[in-house]
């Protein structure tokens, strides 16, 4: 009888009611029940409004970038708000309320070296939102032809880390094929080891190179005796994590929720400022916002003084570089040399700079002109 008394106690004893709201509580829930339904008018009413006005644009085609929400605005925006909510918050929101509008005109086919929750995949969320046509394709190269045959409106490819350095294979490309750089995102890269036991039963660690590489020292660290096994991403590492014991994967936090994996450690990047740097690729032409990068790329003769002739047209221009690399010409003796300047294309001095440029190299192209941004998370 003890026994199945005790049967009986032990669900009510887990049973735990709520505790009852006290008037003031009810009554703040019941004004932030009102303040709901009015941000689900307001944001009803941007889309609205955002409809209208491509009716009512100047020039014909469809707007895939609207300006309603550029860079500039975006940071004016977030900076006056003097509320609890973190700046990252607010710019998540302002970017899915813009992304969701900008579908109901148009839903962008963007493509980026995947697979899915690959930091190639998070930085095109952080551009884009996630209102978008999502493509992954197994290849910088495919990015790019994706582009270029118009079977995507946007790419997403990355040109550098900060710790690992320039992305070969996206500027072989830029040599190869003829796109224009519309805007830029510099990712945070934070590496998460994730997997299904314990850290001291960790036997395998699966990544792509670069992450293996930005995570050596604190694998060495505190995970000495587990071999380092490289695969072609982070996410088809953190899949391999979930299907083999005693494995774990270098990959984001968002890949180890897509996979049902624990986080074992976090932050593991050696380089805690790490970020990896992302061209947006595509047909547009962004208009001058008054804080504006410039990426071009060029190739000089072969002979002594050709590239420092070159380079003094920078300094004459007053022209600050913000990335110069430099890279194998395809097929031929010499580099090209690839260099990001602040300013716009249309911008008097630029245009100077660039036509003395034209008669000191054998081939110049400006990859495009976009808004300078700032790192995100």
């Amino acid at each position: 009888m003890a026994r199945s008394k005790a049967r009986g106690a032990g669900p009510a004893d887990t049973k735990r009611k709520l505790p009852a709201e006290t008037p003031a509580a009810s009554a703040l829930l019941a004004e932030i029940s009102q303040l709901d339904h009015e941000l689900v008018r307001l944001l009803q009413e941007r889309a609205k409004l955002a409809l209208e006005a491509f009716k009512h644009r100047a020039a014909p085609g469809p707007v895939l970038l609207p300006a309603t929400l550029d860079e500039e605005s975006l940071k004016r925006l977030v900076a006056s708000s003097g509320g609890p909510l973190p700046h990252h918050s607010l710019r998540a929101v302002l970017r899915e309320v813009q992304s969701g509008c900008r579908s109901l005109i148009h839903q962008p086919r963007i493509t980026f070296l995947g697979p899915l929750y690959s930091f190639s995949h998070l930085a095109a969320i952080q551009h884009f939102g996630q209102s978008v046509e999502f493509v992954p394709v197994g290849t910088i190269a495919a990015v790019f032809e994706e582009v270029h045959r118009k079977q995507s409106d946007f790419g997403l490819v990355p040109v550098e880390n900060s710790t690992d350095g320039r992305v070969a294979d996206t500027l072989e490309m830029f040599a190869r094929m003829r796109v224009r750089i519309c805007g830029e995102i510099e990712l945070r890269i934070h590496h998460t080891l994730l997997g299904k036991c314990a850290r001291t039963e960790v036997r395998e660690v699966y990544s792509k190179p670069q992450a293996l590489s930005q995570c050596r020292n604190w694998l060495a660290k505190h995970l000495p005796a587990a071999r380092s096994i490289e695969v072609t991403s982070t996410s088809t590492a953190a899949r391999l994590a979930g299907e083999k014991a005693g494995a774990a994967a270098i990959a984001s936090q968002q890949a180890g929720i897509h996979y049902g994996l624990e986080v074992l450690a976090d932050k593991i990047e050696d380089n805690p400022s790490n970020t990896t740097r992302f061209a947006v690729i595509g047909d547009q032409s962004p208009a001058r916002t008054g804080n504006d990068q410039t990426a071009m790329l060029f190739q000089v003769e072969h002979r002594p003084g050709a590239l420092a002739d070159a380079m003094v047209v920078f300094k004459r221009g007053k022209l600050n570089l913000t990335w110069i690399e430099s890279f194998p010409t395809p097929g031929a003796r010499g580099y090209l040399f690839f260099v990001q300047m602040e300013g716009h294309q249309t911008d008097a001095h630029l245009r100077r700079a660039v036509a003395t440029l034209e008669k000191k190299t054998l081939r110049l192209e400006i990859l495009g002109s976009f808004p300078a941004t700032a790192p995100v998370e």
